[in-house]
């Protein structure tokens, strides 16, 4: 293996090459590789989204962690579909991610129901149709993120820049990766396998009113940062059953051990430590190959910015309260969810998994 094939590899492929060395000095190699990988890495990151914030204001920031999202994850994953059909469909995708959260937003709380039903249930259809790419964990999560950092009148404008840029980016990098992939299947196509005794539609059915009735009820209730609901109800309901009560066993306690983590960084090294937690937690992502471990550094970040806004206990509070709340909720929805359609499924002639 080539230090640039090596440099490829996952976390899970990096850590496997390691624990295979026979050898001490193999071994010692394969973990410089590693760690220089992840340096990298966390430097174009950084570098991407400062220059986002730079260009776009701080306000938009956000945005520019959603589009290297979408780069790093589209340069590899496809939409399953021709390259007009693949394009369009990004076009369409960027669009709602433009003006969707902001008319969430700006509805009043059944009125954003139903807007970010739509917006998901779209974005599920045109952006998922091949499940096992993932994609929802990159296309749904930008748009909870822009629904979950809202913003009005000059930055708004400026975001819609920002989004433009971005959609532009990401489709000249899918375009040079993906041109030499031959698929028959068109865009109408995609629209025209939307059955509901398929599979793949029951569970776009159960993320699109999984997600959307997670945040309709956390904003019922008032619960502060209602999007940290919708984002865990997202990553747990996968298509796999299976799947979905390993993310559930990993998010709940991997949350509850990063607001542990998060107070002590905080209690030890006083507020100056905010601005760096999210590269902390950056970089300790790239270290974890396991789900909860990932959910731990993923936290840390996000309860940095909630911090100025919810102060240090509310941010550890309501990260902890609202990722349980999102999982909980995810997994007794996907159990109604499957009764309902396996019920209607019956009643249709001739249904086809």
């Amino acid at each position: 293996m080539t230090f640039y094939q090596e440099l490829q590899l996952n976390q899970a492929g990096s850590k496997s090459l390691i624990k295979s060395c026979a050898t001490s000095g193999e071994k010692l190699r394969h973990t410089l590789v590693y760690l220089f990988k992840i340096f990298i890495t966390m430097v174009f990151c950084v570098a991407f989204v400062m220059g986002y914030g730079k260009i776009f204001g701080d306000e938009n920031s956000i945005v520019g962690v959603i589009i290297l999202l979408c780069v790093m994850v589209f340069r590899n994953a496809d939409f399953g579909m021709k390259m007009t059909g693949s394009l369009a469909s990004m076009a369409i995708i960027f669009s709602i991610l433009a003006f969707g959260p902001r008319l969430a937003n700006m509805a009043g709380l059944f009125g954003e129901l139903l807007i970010n039903a739509a917006c998901i249930f779209v974005l599920l259809l045109l952006g998922c149709h091949n499940i096992m790419m993932s994609n929802h964990s990159t296309i749904v999560l930008g748009y909870l993120l822009l629904y979950g950092y809202d913003t009005t009148g000059k930055d708004y404008l400026l975001r819609l820049a920002a989004i433009a840029a971005g959609a532009l980016l990401t489709g000249i990098v899918f375009y040079r990766n993906h041109r030499s992939r031959t698929y028959k299947r068109t865009l109408s196509d995609v629209v025209k396998e939307f059955r509901i005794d398929s599979l793949r539609t029951r569970w776009q059915l159960t993320v699109t009113f999984g997600v959307s009735t997670a945040i309709f009820l956390g904003g019922l209730f008032h619960i502060p940062r209602t999007m940290w609901i919708g984002i865990a109800a997202m990553s747990v309901l996968m298509p796999f059953r299976d799947d979905l009560k390993g993310r559930v066993k990993g998010r709940i306690p991997g949350n509850i051990i990063g607001g542990v983590v998060f107070l002590a960084l905080y209690l030890l090294f006083s507020p100056s430590i905010l601005p760096y937690i999210g590269i902390i937690g950056g970089v300790g992502v790239g270290l974890s190959a396991s789900y909860k471990w990932q959910a731990v550094f993923n936290s840390l970040g996000a309860m940095a910015i909630a911090t100025a806004i919810l102060g240090l206990p509310g941010a550890i509070l309501f990260r902890i309260l609202n990722n349980i709340l999102g999982s909980v909720y995810g997994q007794l929805f996907e159990k109604f969810s499957s009764g309902i359609l396996d019920r209607f499924t019956a009643s249709t002639p001739c249904a086809e998994a």
